[in-house]
């Protein structure tokens, strides 16, 4: 856990514990395989899972040892007899619906530099009416759980609403929503608000869209708070009712604490 500051829904700064969500890049006999996000409680066991999962490995004997090395973010597994054909079986990678599974993050990252965010404000108003619009809204996630809900919106009216297995999968349709509209999309009078909580992946994605405000019921990991203030990004989690915490850009949120009370 990491200590942060954040402004809440009355103007005041706060500080809160956020979990610290870490990259893990996996190799297997000496070869790259993946990188994970991970809060990084059980390592060894993440990636034996994986491996196991994906069925890289029929057990766990297989596997002479992994060690993982913080300092660097990697995990060396070494195998006894090496993996037959591994080269083919993990020549296509998928971006599964996992949640906190991220094989392209190191794509990811190496573009956040280069992403300039257009000018863009929320009111504090205008965040209420976002929130009471998702309450409203008709969603397989009331009815039947086991979904992750995403959204775009200009103002307070809501321009799509997706729902998947997965958040990744439902900001990408959004993605390719906002390219697939005549003559493009401007993306600088937009908010994108996701259900999920605000990892590294979910902020990046969001400003490769071109979309500077995020907003999100859930809380925010520490590498996305890091990232999002890197971008300038306005991160606002905890978003439920008349309650919120911005964890980064504050300086997008037109704060109106009176509507708080």
């Amino acid at each position: 856990m990491q200590e942060v500051s954040a402004i809440n829904e009355f103007g005041e700064t706060c500080l809160i514990s956020i979990p610290a969500e870490r990259a893990l890049t996996v190799y297997v006999d000496k070869r790259e395989l993946v990188t994970l996000m991970t809060l990084g409680a059980h390592p060894e066991l993440l990636v034996l899972g994986f491996l196991r999962n994906q069925r890289l490995v029929e057990s766990a004997q297989e596997i002479e040892s992994i060690t993982v090395d913080w300092d660097v973010g990697a995990a060396a597994v070494k195998t006894r007899q090496g993996i037959s054909d591994i080269e083919a079986r993990t020549a296509k990678k998928v971006v599964t619906t996992g949640c906190g599974q991220g094989s392209v993050f190191g794509d990811l990252m190496a573009e956040v530099d280069q992403l300039q965010l257009p000018p863009a404000t929320l009111s504090q108003a205008t965040l209420y009416g976002i929130v009471n619009a998702i309450r409203l809204q008709e969603s397989t996630y009331k009815s039947a759980g086991s979904v992750h809900g995403c959204a775009l919106f200009q103002g307070e009216q809501m321009l799509i609403f997706v729902e998947d297995v997965g958040r990744h999968n439902a900001i990408d349709t959004i993605a390719g929503w906002m390219w697939l509209q005549a003559d493009g999309m401007r993306s600088d009078d937009k908010v994108f608000y996701t259900t999920g909580r605000l990892t590294s992946e979910m902020v990046i994605k969001s400003a490769q869209m071109g979309v500077p405000i995020v907003v999100s019921r859930s809380g925010i990991t520490q590498m996305g708070q890091q990232v999002a203030q890197r971008l300038g990004l306005c991160t606002i989690g905890r978003a439920m009712n008349r309650r919120f915490l911005c964890y980064s850009g504050v300086h997008r949120l037109l704060l109106q604490p009176g509507l708080a009370g």
